[in-house]
């Protein structure tokens, strides 16, 4: 007998997913011909933009299969790399120019 866990241990666990994904995509495609002031737009291209990086990290990087505890780790250090990399926005800013402020 076939425990009901292991049904989806193969593609057919990616292939919903995916389809949900590529809807995604198909969604945005319709944002962009839609006529929405740029505010909406941007928060809505963001919107779908964040779940499909979620939806992707989480099944194609196997995130939903890690505990928990590793899944909440990860979050912290994500933003101090972002944090980072504001920091040093600025000085590209000045090299853009070759000049200080």
């Amino acid at each position: 007998m076939e425990n009901s866990q292991n049904i989806y241990k193969g593609i057919g666990r990616y292939i919903p997913v995916y389809l949900i994904l590529l809807a995604l995509s198909g969604l945005q495609i319709f944002l962009a011909y839609s006529k929405l002031d740029r505010n909406r737009l941007l928060a809505a291209f963001l919107a779908v933009a964040i779940f499909s990086a979620a939806l992707a990290v989480m099944y194609f990087m196997h995130m939903i299969d890690e505990r928990r505890s590793f899944f909440w780790s990860l979050i912290p250090a994500t933003i101090f790399v972002l944090l980072m990399m504001n920091m040093i926005w600025s000085d590209s800013f000045r090299l853009l120019h070759m000049r200080p402020f």
